[in-house]
């Protein structure tokens, strides 16, 4: 399975002069030579989550794409394979990743930042030969600090996903289907054989009276 890699960056111009570099998918290395901005803590600690972001960079799959200023990380967008304990796993499929994590500073929001990473991503056709999805949560969005309501966040993640291609999916996932809000987003690369689409369907549908 090949995962392309090409490293490639884009400057955003903020108000007094100031300038965020966006990067990536970016070497362990790099990422050991950056700190975390503090407001970087929805998922973990933001010393622990650097090092989580340092981890996905080494997997041979994981990447990175990060926003900084200076040698701070103030945003970055996680790419890795499902977690072996999640049903999206279940497939064994080698050309699924899982796009796992936006995050970005609140002092940096309302810069497009997310936008932008994800876009970078996908650039160069670095993920056309595989399918890429990602699981929304309301419990895991930032009602309080945006001051929105969960369709209203709901609606700003699925434009956001939407800028790079992916759509909604159906599924039968418990915990998808818990609430109404929640969602399953998808982009199929247009090199992805119709076997791998057919096996994503398997498992993204326990009941096959639902396919």
């Amino acid at each position: 399975m090949e995962h392309r890699k090409i490293a490639q960056q884009t400057r955003i111009a903020l108000p007094d002069n100031r300038e965020l570099l966006v990067a990536g998918p970016m070497a362990p290395e790099e990422l050991r030579q950056l700190t975390m901005h503090p407001d970087l803590d929805a998922f973990r600690r933001p010393k622990d989550q650097h090092l989580a972001l340092i981890e996905i960079a080494e997997l041979e799959e994981g990447r990175i794409i990060a926003a900084r200023e200076g040698d701070t990380i103030v945003g970055y967008v996680t790419f890795h394979y499902p977690d072996e304990l999640e049903r999206w796993s279940e497939g064994g499929m080698i050309d699924l990743i899982e796009l796992g994590a936006i995050e970005v500073a609140d002092a940096y929001r309302g810069a497009s930042l997310g936008k932008k990473m994800i876009e970078l991503a996908f650039s160069m056709e670095q993920l056309e030969n595989v399918i890429v999805y990602t699981t929304e949560y309301y419990w895991h969005w930032d009602l309080e600090g945006t001051k929105l309501n969960v369709w209203e966040y709901r609606n700003m993640m699925e434009k956001l996903m939407k800028s790079v291609g992916m759509v909604w999916f159906a599924t039968d996932d418990p915990e998808i289907c818990s609430h109404p809000a929640n969602c399953l987003m998808v982009r199929i690369g247009k090199e992805v054989p119709l076997q791998s689409v057919e096996q994503f369907d398997r498992v993204r549908f326990r009941q096959r009276f639902m396919y």
